[in-house]
């Protein structure tokens, strides 16, 4: 099967040729996909796209006329699919249901861990002859109180990880509750209660049109002061400039975010010589206690096989006339989205 597939990277080129036992036709193409490059895909029965591309109904439409019958993504997240717009037009869409967990859970708590301790900070000082502590004071993981937003795979293990690994208290919420984790001591309860109590907010539930802007004016408004937040889900799911003024007032404490919700124009590529047109994103690499990083939590060699092993397979399935099975994504998985983390 032709299979058309955007915003593709060397290291997207080399893990899906390894795993490309089926000898599907796959044509590497580096533009994203909008309504522009839909014409790209022309011939081809699947197109596979990532993250940030465009699968809003005027582009699928255009696939759709240029002879595509499947969306294979080669992530977890769907936020970025029409998806009543491809039931009407006949086109399935499947996705990477779970990959690595373990790349973007550990890839959490080193964000976290770099950011409470300043080693980011640290790396370029010394590097410039500074050996001064002074402005990296940080604090112990053990015994603070840790906010899990979604316990799905991904949440799980930070929240184990968190609880076992370094003595957190870890308060959890999520529409499925894990009997795992109320077992090892994580206490499921609402997100008024967890921002009150939470020293640490860490994010991994789905985006939706529920938990858009989960962390908003509104609900910072609850934290205890100096609350640090951590997001490797979904931009989306925080408004930044709410976060913004809530880290000049002091109610963030600090902010380590790996997605962004305007990021499609800005992450995956180099822009070291270009000037950022995003005021917004700008502001935020200002302060001294922001770390982003650029979408990077998925990335690991097991990862990478793993996207490319799923999403292939889900082409040859389609290809055969077998069922997806659990990567197919339908309109009833944005009414009850399940707890998996997006990625």
């Amino acid at each position: 099967m032709k299979v058309a597939m955007y915003s593709t990277k060397p290291y997207d080129r080399r893990s899906f040729e390894a795993a490309n036992g089926a000898g599907h036709d796959l044509v590497f193409l580096e533009p994203r996909l909008t309504i522009d490059t839909a014409v790209l895909a022309q011939g081809a029965a699947a197109v596979c796209p990532f993250v940030n591309d465009d699968l809003s109904a005027p582009v699928l439409e255009a696939l759709a006329a240029g002879g595509t019958r499947l969306v294979a993504l080669r992530c977890a997240g769907f936020n970025n699919v029409d998806l009543k717009a491809a039931a009407r037009l006949g086109i399935a869409v499947a996705r990477v249901p779970a990959y690595s967990p373990h790349a973007v859970a550990e890839f959490t708590i080193g964000l976290l861990l770099s950011l409470v301790r300043g080693i980011h900070r640290a790396y370029q000082r010394t590097r410039d002859g500074n050996f001064a502590l002074d402005g990296l004071l940080g604090f112990d993981l053990h015994g603070r109180t840790v906010g899990v937003i979604g316990t799905g795979k991904i949440g799980a293990l930070v929240a184990r990880s968190l609880a076992l690994g370094f003595g957190c208290r870890v308060l959890a919420q999520d529409l499925f509750p894990d009997p795992a984790l109320a077992a090892i001591g994580v206490t499921y309860t609402d997100l008024p209660t967890i921002m009150a109590a939470a020293d640490i907010l860490t994010l991994h539930c789905p985006l939706t049109p529920e938990t858009r802007h989960l962390v908003r004016a509104e609900t910072l408004a609850l934290a205890k002061p100096g609350l640090v937040l951590v997001n490797t889900s979904r931009g989306g799911l925080i408004d930044a400039e709410a976060a913004i003024e809530a880290l000049k007032a002091g109610r963030l404490g600090g902010l380590a975010i790996d997605v962004y919700e305007q990021e499609a124009d800005l992450f995956f590529e180099d822009l070291s010589n270009e000037i950022l047109s995003d005021d917004v994103f700008a502001r935020l690499l200002t302060f001294p206690n922001v770390l982003v990083t650029g979408h990077q939590a998925f990335f690991t060699r097991e990862a990478l096989g793993a996207i490319a092993a799923i999403t292939l397979g889900n082409c040859t399935k389609f290809a055969a006339g077998e069922a997806l099975g659990a990567a197919a994504v339908t309109e009833a998985a944005v009414v009850a989205p399940k707890p998996a983390a997006a990625g």
